[in-house]
């Protein structure tokens, strides 16, 4: 059985941590199956998860192949049992969207032509660009629920609870994501009449009319009314369409789940993965979970799990990867832990002509960060490559295979097509072999955190859709993309961890805001801000809390009218907003307890009159218009940076300590560039876990509350490695006080370490005789024998400590 509770994956009582490898089986030939499995396991994995491609499995309407009956490596059941054959987890992910390249998304292509209805119409009643259908169609439900008995009668016997090898279940793929990237939300006929009726049930009469000057019937005139909106309430329709949409999916989601359950799912989690990292960066990532939190918070048993497109984890991207587990884990119900679904690894080359080169850090620094937060659950993606066979019919597209990709298919993954390893394979297999030689903490550590957490607005990333012609939705969605994340992540939330700061986050949209439990909060602030959100905000500041405010105070609600209850509640007015132009290179100064920094050139900055209780921080070169300033405002204090200010690690260390907030872990490293978190069992068992982001060794000694940690032993840190470090660990009759090695493997008779410094030192408590060694020197210190390595990590990082 499995159970998700006290944020954690509980398979027959037992908390687990799983790492799995995606395999897409129907890219493989059958004999070649047990090879990527064995190379799966050697990484460490303990499940795989595949795709299960409906194009490919009922090519023709009605014959559905599971077996291999037509094609070898379609054997769906063969693959599963060979999975648990090696002692394996399965993960399922049937769709019926899959992507994955796949010709229709993975959607056969006769369930398109047999209903042309169900592929949707959109702005100005324009077909769609994108590969997507309506979900809550009848006649595509009523297909989907037939492949779903399909696929269901195979797996549900195979279901752990049932004896089985699979534990979870996604229903879908990146639901709503084709509709966003392509600004073609589904207008059909059908979702038009349901949006009419839900709108009739959100509003009253009068509040209808108001908000839109026709009749909401289900008349071609209102429709059109719909996908061509008018300036005079196209800002209303979007906020309106985008709770619909997140309604709609939810209903989506809960329907395919009655299907899954009326067909014997039972106590397996099922899973909705968010979509939304690009280009490297997670800035639109939040669209993501702004469009699905409903679907997988509606219940319980649901999972979220994250699509993590990155490359490099490095100085630019790290806090994006911090982020976006916060907010996931800000939206969560209290038992939901982090997953992530689609962890990427490999090494970039996607376009299969060498143009991409990642780091073999890459999927290391990313899965060490998600353990870290409390990711229960990845899912390296693509684990290994593959080839695309041709479909039985053909469609004359210019290939007539399956995928959009060629023959080869996975030219980045870490095991080719051809099943050979890349250069990223060792190092993301060490990582999973780091993390599960601790995976029994780990499955039930929690990150600690200092007072001060990070502000989340789902509706600032409700943003997939904008009429093009509306100038007014366009001006509100640019504000907002330009203060939600950018400059507020790449400055502030960067800043924060450089400075030490280990900070959740917080929905103050959905959820209340304590300043007891929150006693300091960052938040990206825009332009636009509803009028609850602000009115949270006042009370938070009456009760105590401190606000660090970056970006724009807001002016207005979402919907663009007059809206300034924080303002009036710091008691300051918006002026205007400073802009650089050509001729114009606006720069802001420090005054008050910010002076002496040096001057800066920003490309804007908002401008206020303040009461004479404000303490101006940032000012207008030239005007000495106030752009920052720091002020009391009830029972607490807000300090407000309202230009891009850049990532000045003392200031905003300065700035959150006067609000109220104190990093616990710091280090002295010459050098920014590390980041610091660590977690602990409610045992107080506990993990120090440090990245160095750049390319060069450094040198740093770790502080908690100011007192050096490691017996004040300075820490080397080598280029581009992560550590993991062990405090106050216990494994049966023997406790490590701390070590400066990784645990590698745990065994009943002996610790392997992996080595990270030049003389590693290991502090063990035991009543046990540990074993003498050439390859350490033991001194008993009090009650605890450190173990002095012999061996330079660099030259032999394998040390084995045995007990007797």
């Amino acid at each position: 059985m499995i159970e998700i509770k006290n944020k954690q994956i509980m398979i027959d009582g037992e908390p687990k941590i799983i790492m799995c490898g995606e395999i897409h089986y129907y890219r493989l030939d059958p004999s070649e199956w047990q090879d990527r499995i064995d190379k799966l396991k050697d990484a460490g994995c303990n499940a795989v998860a595949s795709y299960v491609p409906w194009l490919a499995h009922e090519e023709v309407e009605g014959e559905v192949d599971l077996y291999g009956k037509t094609r070898p490596e379609l054997d769906l059941a063969g693959f599963i049992d060979l999975c648990a054959d090696n002692d394996l987890y399965f993960f399922l992910r049937p769709g019926p969207f899959i992507m994955a390249e796949m010709k229709n998304e993975g959607i056969p292509y006769w369930v398109i032509e047999k209903h042309p209805e169900i592929v949707p119409i959109t702005w100005d009643g324009k077909k769609t660009l994108a590969k997507t259908l309506d979900y809550m169609a009848p006649n595509f439900l009523k297909e989907t629920k037939k492949w779903y008995q399909a696929v269901l009668e195979l797996t549900v016997p195979r279901l752990q609870p049932n004896g089985g090898n699979i534990i979870g279940i996604q229903l879908d793929n990146e639901v709503g994501m084709l509709s966003w990237v392509s600004n073609c939300p589904d207008l059909t006929d059908h979702v038009l009449r349901n949006f009419a009726g839900w709108l009739k049930e959100r509003y009253d009469e009068a509040t209808l009319q108001e908000r839109y000057p026709f009749q909401l019937d289900h008349s071609e005139a209102c429709f059109t009314a719909i996908r061509s909106p008018k300036e005079q309430y196209a800002a209303e329709l979007h906020i309106d369409l985008g709770y619909y949409m997140r309604n709609r999916f939810a209903n989506y989601i809960a329907a395919l789940r009655e299907y899954a359950q009326a067909f014997g799912v039972k106590d397996v989690p099922f899973v909705v993965n968010i979509h939304g990292t690009g280009g490297g960066r997670g800035f639109t990532y939040p669209i993501g979970i702004s469009q699905l939190y409903e679907s997988y918070t509606q219940d319980p048993g649901y999972l979220s799990g994250s699509d993590i497109y990155f490359g490099d984890l490095n100085m630019e991207s790290f806090q994006d990867l911090y982020l976006i587990n916060g907010f996931m884990d800000a939206v969560h119900n209290p038992d939901q832990p982090l997953t992530s679904v689609e962890f990427n690894c490999g090494d970039g080359n996607f376009g299969n002509n060498f143009s991409g080169r990642l780091d073999p850090s890459a999927s290391d620094f990313k899965a060490r960060m998600c353990i870290a937060q409390g990711n229960r659950l990845i899912n390296y993606y693509l684990l290994t490559g593959g080839r695309n066979y041709r479909l039985s019919e053909k469609r004359d597209d210019g290939n007539d295979r399956i995928a959009s990709t060629g023959e080869r298919h996975g030219f980045a993954a870490p095991i080719s097509p051809e099943g050979e390893l890349n250069y990223t394979y060792p190092r993301m297999a060490r990582s999973i072999q780091t993390i599960m030689a601790v995976s029994d903490k780990l499955a039930v550590m929690e990150e600690e955190r200092d007072d001060v957490a990070f502000a989340f607005i789902p509706d600032y990333y409700m943003t997939e859709a904008c009429y093009p012609d509306s100038v007014k939705v366009r001006d509100i969605h640019q504000n907002l993309g330009a203060n939600r994340s950018t400059a507020a992540w790449e400055n502030m939330a960067r800043a924060m961890l450089l400075a030490g700061y280990r900070y959740g986050s917080v929905d103050i949209q959905n959820k209340s805001l304590d300043a007891l439990e929150t006693p300091v909060l960052a938040i990206p602030s825009a332009r636009y801000m509803a009028a609850h959100v602000q009115d949270k905000l006042v009370d938070y500041l009456n009760n105590g809390g401190g606000l660090l405010l970056y970006g724009e105070l807001p002016a207005y609600d979402m919907e663009g009218n007059p809206c300034d209850l924080l303002a009036n509640a710091l008691e300051v007015q918006p002026t205007g907003i400073r802009q650089a132009g050509p001729a114009y290179d606006l720069s802001m100064y420090a005054d008050g307890w910010a002076k002496d920094r040096a001057e800066l050139r920003v490309h804007k900055a908002q401008v206020f009159d303040i009461a004479d209780q404000a303490e101006p921080l940032f000012r207008v070169y030239g005007t000495d218009e106030v752009c920052g300033f720091d002020t009391k405002a009830g029972k607490g204090r807000a300090i407000v940076i309202a230009a891009p200010y850049t990532c000045d690690i003392d200031f905003f260390k300065t700035a959150i300590e006067k609000l109220g907030a104190k990093a616990s872990l710091t280090n002295d490293s010459k050098y920014h560039g590390v980041f610091m978190t660590s977690t602990a069992t409610k045992e107080g068992e506990r993990f120090i876990h440090l990245l160095n982001l750049d390319g060069f060794d450094k040198e740093m000694h770790v502080y908690e509350e100011g007192v050096p940690l490691f017996d004040g032993r300075k820490l080397e840190l080598q280029a581009k490695e992560g550590v993991m470090l062990p405090v106050d660990m216990v494994f049966g009759d023997v406790e490590i006080s701390y070590s400066t090695a990784e645990i590698m493997k745990v065994a009943d008779d002996a610790i392997r370490f992996r080595l990270t410094q030049s003389e590693d030192v290991i502090a063990i408590k035991t009543d046990r005789e540990i074993a003498a060694s050439d390859d350490y020197t033991a001194r008993q210190e009090g009650d605890v024998t450190c173990l002095y390595s012999k061996k330079h990590a660099k030259v032999d990082d394998r040390l084995v400590v045995k007990f007797q």
